[in-house]
């Protein structure tokens, strides 16, 4: 059976409620997921605008996240290393961390992938998404999918 992403807060395809955007609270969503193979190591976590004027903006990076865990609370904190060994890289906002919808104009969608990965990766927090695909070349087993979107207010 094939991973699948969720989350509490909204419903695949759905409106990101405004508390996880830069016009509310701007903090990151509940996430939950399932069916990660057996030999998974870690999990990565992309959140990426691909509708942004400029070309894809990428919002959040999580790798070295274990593979046993199975979600991540709302509101994780922005630190380059957190206490389960989990790392956050650097989004396009340029901080490490979450960083939140925030579209210019008209309606954006922002997608959740999650990779299952059958090692750690040598990366250090910080790490930039071209890093993180390029550290999980060969290494994903499995991937899952969420989107959501948001217009700004």
């Amino acid at each position: 059976m094939a991973m699948q992403l969720t989350s509490k807060a909204f419903l695949d395809g759905g409106t990101i409620p405004k508390k996880h955007t830069c016009d509310g609270e701007n903090v990151s969503p509940t996430l939950e997921w399932g069916s990660v193979p057996d030999d998974a190591m870690t999990l990565a976590l992309i959140l990426d605008d691909p509708d942004a004027p400029g070309g894809t903006f990428v919002h959040w990076i999580l790798y070295n996240l274990p593979a046993h865990i199975t979600e991540i609370q709302d509101d994780l904190l922005r630190e380059g290393q957190l206490e389960n060994g989990t790392m956050q890289g650097q989004n396009d906002f340029k901080n490490i961390g979450y960083g939140g919808p925030c579209p210019p104009s008209g309606t954006h969608r922002y997608v959740f992938k999650l990779y299952a990965l059958d090692r750690e990766l040598e990366l250090q927090p910080g790490a930039t998404k071209k890093q993180l695909l390029q550290a999980m070349e060969g290494h994903i087993l499995d991937r899952a999918q969420f989107v959501g979107t948001y217009s700004k207010v």
